[in-house]
């Protein structure tokens, strides 16, 4: 019993030991990592560059003497090197409600390109006024971050004009550059070309000119391509084929100009184009089906002219959303448009289509909003009045002068059918006429008999409601982004 107990007693001894020795080890890990110290000149780098952009009345290092530590400031993240604290992440500007706030009179200082480790630099409405003190993004020493800066966003800083410096080139390990909603003006530098590690490039709501540079096209690895509400002219570059990568293109709301290449069909993991608001002219590519992936395509307020039939358009198995609308097309709406089983939107409104609605876009199991109006539509509209009240104000037909829908409809509660008349019924005339009857080929609304029967009025003026649809226009899209 007694050699047991001894027995019980090492082993207890050892334990003790094994767990005092662990926990010294870990103390003295954590310890050592706590008391880990910020060099000065880093220090200090951080304090000037910060309130280069807060003002001169913010004292850092009295507020925050351990900005890596105790004392963090929000939007300054660090990481250790070789036992030392420093910045890897910057962001200025009112992210956040406890975020440091821009001062009128921000500006730029060299101080922040000391920050040796930077992997992340962010602005947001920083720089307010393009009028009382603009700002410029700084022409030299973007080459101190060639190896650590991955990501650089400007957004909405309206004060901050200029073009972009070609210096930006030197970033070669950056992965998201980001200039939204800014004053930023000039030709996009072909320097661009040279981030070939980019995933992002957003240059969107700025007053960029010029033609998209071809050095564009070794952004391979780019996932994202915005530069819509711009000024960029010229023609759709052929390169945009080689970016096999692209989930999302955006060149909306600028002045391009020229036919669709058919390169564009090689975008086959494309999710969203929009290409709407711009010159494009010369029909549509019969390659764009071969975007297999596509969720959502606009290509509106072009005028692109041609027809719409010839493109296979079941092959967009997974459209939700088509927005075809002012684009001068003509001919017939084609049948294999009611193959897209995933689509909610399609807006076809303000051109020169003619022929009959087909019934079967009704059967759509998802859409929720169609719009047709503004065309040469002609015939009856075969859509049960289970569909009209299902869309509501999101199904557009007025302004067909030749269309017209079942008279029953507007016998029961509300008018789904804006700006439609009903179709002319035949009608007895018992009035001296017992077996003669009146019918479409044959009305005449001039005449005074037509008149008494109230046949002359049966439209509504579309405008108004044209009005109230439209405003509704691109919910769906922004959800899609």
């Amino acid at each position: 019993m007694k050699k047991n107990y001894s027995i019980w007693t090492f082993e207890t001894f050892l334990r003790f030991v094994f767990v005092g020795f662990f926990v010294l080890c870990k103390g003295q890990q954590e310890e050592d990592t706590s008391a880990a110290a910020m060099k000065k000149e880093e220090q200090e780098a951080l304090y000037s560059a910060i309130q280069g952009f807060v003002g001169d009345s913010w004292n850092g290092s009295d507020l925050y003497p351990d900005p890596c530590g105790w004392t963090p400031i929000q939007g300054v993240s660090c990481d250790l090197y070789d036992g030392f604290w420093y910045v890897t992440a910057l962001s200025i500007g009112l992210v956040y409600d406890n975020s440091l706030p821009c001062t009128g009179r921000a500006e730029f200082t060299p101080h922040i390109f000391m920050l040796k480790h930077l992997r992340a630099l962010s602005f947001f409405n920083c720089f307010f006024s393009p009028h009382q003190n603009p700002a410029r993004i700084p022409t030299s020493n973007w080459e101190n971050f060639t190896h650590s800066l991955e990501s650089l966003e400007f957004r909405s800083n309206p004060g901050l004009i200029g073009t972009i410096p070609n210096s930006i080139g030197y970033l070669k390990n950056l992965q998201s550059l980001v200039m939204l909603e800014n004053g930023l003006t000039g030709d996009l530098p072909p320097e661009i070309g040279n981030l070939v590690k980019l995933r992002r490039l957003v240059l969107a709501g700025n007053g960029f000119a010029g033609r998209i540079p071809e050095t564009l096209g070794d952004l391979i690895e780019l996932f994202i391509l915005d530069l819509s509400r711009n000024k960029l002219s010229g023609s759709l570059p052929l390169f945009f084929g080689n970016l096999s990568s692209l989930l999302k293109l955006d060149l909306s709301n600028n002045m391009l100009k020229g036919e669709l290449p058919i390169e564009i069909g090689s975008l086959r993991n494309l999710t969203l184009l929009d290409l709407g608001s711009n010159k494009f002219s010369g029909g549509l590519a019969r390659s764009i089906v071969e975007m297999i992936s596509l969720k959502a395509m606009v290509i509106s307020n072009n005028p692109i002219g041609g027809d719409l039939n010839g493109i296979q358009w079941e092959k967009l198995e997974e459209l939700e959303f088509l927005d075809l609308s002012n684009m001068g097309l003509t001919g017939k709406i084609p049948e294999s448009m009611t193959e897209l089983k995933r689509l909610r939107f399609l807006g076809l409104n303000n051109n020169n289509l003619s022929g009959k609605l087909s019934p079967r876009l009704a059967s759509l199991p998802c859409i929720t909003s169609l719009y047709v109006y503004g065309n040469n539509l002609t015939g009856e509209l075969e859509f049960s009045e289970w569909f009209y009240r299902k869309m509501g104000k999101r199904f557009g037909a007025w302004d067909n002068p030749n269309m017209c829908h079942q008279a029953k409809l507007t016998s029961g509660k509300g008018n789904f059918l804006y700006g439609v008349k009903p179709c002319k019924q035949e009608t007895s005339i018992s009035d001296g006429f017992p077996n003669a009857k009146m019918s479409e080929g044959n009305w005449n609304q001039n005449s005074p008999l037509v008149a008494s029967l109230g046949g002359s009025s049966c439209g509504f003026d579309g405008l108004w409601w044209g009005l109230l649809l439209y405003t509704g226009l691109f919910s769906m899209l922004l959800d899609l982004i």
